[in-house]
């Protein structure tokens, strides 16, 4: 009668944590990247009344199983539901949240920790963190941008106000129409403007100018002015170089003259700019012409003129004003020249046994013994998930299943209970016969 008694105990303490498991479950279903829990139950070792008895040949008598008395239950373990959590965009730039297995990286007192809480801030230094003080780990950019994710792992930052230096124009893309010209009529010259950068990021005022050869079809010449601070214009070349066109294709068939690339652009050493702006020793101008039949291609068609600047590398100094994290977990910022600039990326990690992790609370896990070592490195990598930045991975709890594994536990309990109400009973009974 007291190996009921036990039982009966036992299971009321394994069914008082599978409570405990439940209501955790519930009072995290809104919590960020939280995984919900599973409580395992497992039989406590059985009580031998009697061995077993092989049987007796020749037919003398059949074998006799053991009789064993189960002893009560235990839980054996304590396992995490690791399915992906649903995702909230929430549109703040610091917000991560991770599609697919791995976690992001922390680092807390020395020691380092892993989360799937992706609503991460900046602290008072611009590093990037955790609400409970974990640094993120990663690796910093350098300022060409260039991400080293062969480096050892640190803190990542995203500095308030940071500049990006001035980068002086070396390139010029041109692209577009220049109205078909079949060597007679009006010689109508196209002028477009277009800034380049100095040194120092200021602009350069640059205007081309597109003329017809008078006489000769599908031919053009293109000159340049610069004007300097002061107002005095000065020309690019001695002598305008020639564009001519397939007047089958209408696509540039040649660019001679002044000094010229093997790919067809014109060069010009930017010490014969005026004087006013600040250029590199030995700096050279280069324009190049969209490559004939791609898009873009300078040609010669019937119709409107379309020449324009497509693009140069030039630009001024500017102010970071905005970033973002990217699935590959580089965080990219918008500067206020419109250019954008690598600032670091986030590392991630994946373990053999992720269930085996340590729960550090604030939703922070450690490495154990059963988890196997943290395999870092970056996302979409090796297994990891990918980032989604300005979003959340919400809690995966389903609560119509807590809800049910409530009532199964509250049941159990009482049933267990009443199993020792009942062998209380018959102690009694049995005290009350002497």
């Amino acid at each position: 009668m007291e190996q009921s008694l036990i039982a009966a105990v036992s299971g009321i303490q394994a069914n008082q944590i599978y409570l405990d498991v439940v209501g955790s479950n519930v009072a995290n279903s809104n919590t960020t990247g939280y995984k919900s829990q599973s409580a395992q139950f497992t039989d406590l070792l059985a009580e031998q009344i009697a061995g077993a008895s092989a049987p007796i040949s020749p037919n003398q008598s059949a074998g006799v199983n053991a009789i064993a008395v189960g002893s009560g239950v235990r839980i054996g373990a304590v396992t995490e539901n690791l399915s992906q959590g649903a995702l909230q965009q929430t549109n703040v730039p610091t917000d991560v949240a991770i599609q697919g297995t791995g976690y992001l990286v922390a680092s807390q007192y020395g020691q380092t920790l892993f989360t799937r809480d992706g609503n991460l801030t900046l602290d008072g230094n611009g590093n990037l963190a955790t609400q409970g003080g974990g640094l993120i780990q990663g690796w910093q950019a350098n300022a060409q941008g260039v991400v080293n994710t062969n480096a050892p792992t640190g803190s990542v930052n995203i500095p308030s106000g940071s500049t990006m230096a001035a980068n002086p124009t070396t390139a010029f893309t041109v692209s577009g129409n220049l109205p078909a010209w079949k060597g007679s009529g009006t010689a109508t010259p196209i002028s477009t403007t277009l800034n380049a950068y100095d040194s120092l990021g200021d602009a350069v005022p640059v205007t081309m100018t597109y003329t017809p050869v008078s006489g000769t079809a599908n031919q053009w010449t293109v000159q340049g002015s610069v004007t300097s601070p002061t107002g005095v214009v000065s020309t690019l070349w001695a002598t305008a170089p020639t564009i001519t066109f397939d007047p089958t294709s209408g696509q540039i068939s040649s660019v001679t003259g002044a000094t010229t690339n093997a790919n067809g652009s014109l060069s010009l050493p930017v010490g014969s700019m005026p004087a006013g702006y600040a250029f590199p020793a030995g700096d050279t101008w280069k324009f190049n012409f969209a490559a004939p039949g791609t898009s873009g291609a300078v040609t010669q068609y019937s119709g409107q003129q379309t020449i324009a600047l497509s693009g140069q590398d030039g630009y001024s100094s500017g102010t970071l004003a905005s970033y973002s994290i990217g699935s590959d977990g580089v965080i990219t910022g918008a500067f206020s020249n419109g250019q954008t600039l690598a600032i670091g990326q986030l590392a991630m990690a994946t373990f053999a046994n992720p269930s085996g992790l340590a729960d550090q609370g604030n939703l922070m896990y450690g490495q154990s013994a059963n988890s196997g070592a943290p395999l870092i490195g970056t996302p979409s990598t090796g297994g990891r998930g990918t980032l989604v930045g300005g979003a959340l991975e919400g809690s995966n709890v389903d609560l119509s299943t807590q809800l049910t594994d409530l009532i199964v536990a509250q049941e159990a309990y009482q049933a267990n209970t009443k199993v020792v109400s009942t062998t209380a009973a018959n102690l009694t009974a049995l005290t009350q016969m002497a």
